[in-house]
C-alpha cells in the first residue's frame, strides 16, 4: 500500500493507492493509477508527488487517505517537507516525483513520475490482499534488489 502525497491548488492532499510500479531505470520512473473519482484526481495533474510506501503498522494512515475512519479524531498526518514534494513521516519507503507524462487508463489516469529523491527504513511493508490488511516480511521485501 502505498500513499500518493502532493500540494494542492489551496490543500495538502494524500490518496491511498494499493499499488505503484517501476517504469524505467533510466531515466527513473515510477507510475501510480489514480481513480478519476477520487476528490484530488484533477489537482494532481502537472505536480510533483511523492509515492510513500506504507509500513504494516500503518493501516491507520491507508484508511484516512482513502477517506474512511483510521486516525483518531486528534490525530493529524505528519509530513515533511521534502525537496520536490512533501511526504508523509516515516513511511518504509518514499519516492519523490516530478511530473513526467498522465496517460488516459479508462476510469483511472496513469500518472508517471521521475524519481529525484527517495529513501527507505527497515520494517515489513503494509499490504492489501482478499479484501483485508496484512503484512509482507521484510526479508520478502527484496529491497536490497532494487538498490
Amino acid at each position: 500500500m502505498a500513499v500518493v502525497g502532493f500540494d494542492g491548488a489551496t490543500k495538502r492532499h494524500g490518496i491511498t493507492v494499493n499499488s505503484f510500479t517501476s517504469v524505467s531505470l533510466e531515466p527513473p520512473l515510477v507510475l501510480v493509477s489514480i481513480a478519476r473519482s477520487t476528490r484530488a484526481h484533477d489537482e494532481l495533474a502537472g505536480r510533483p508527488f511523492t509515492v510513500n510506501v506504507l509500513g504494516a503498522e500503518q493501516v491507520a494512515l491507508a484508511l484516512h487517505f482513502a477517506g474512511k475512519p483510521g486516525l483518531a479524531s486528534d490525530e493529524e498526518p505528519l509530513w515533511v517537507e521534502g525537496p520536490t514534494a512533501p511526504r508523509l513521516t516515516r513511511p518504509l519507503a518514499y519516492f519523490e516525483c516530478t511530473p513526467w507524462a498522465a496517460y488516459d487508463g479508462g476510469d483511472h489516469t496513469l500518472y508517471l513520475g521521475e524519481v529525484l529523491d527517495f529513501g527507505y527504513r527497515s520494517g515489513d511493508a503494509l499490504a492489501f490482499q482478499g479484501g483485508r490488511f496484512t503484512a509482507l516480511r521484510e526479508d520478502q521485501l527484496g529491497v536490497d534488489d532494487l538498490l
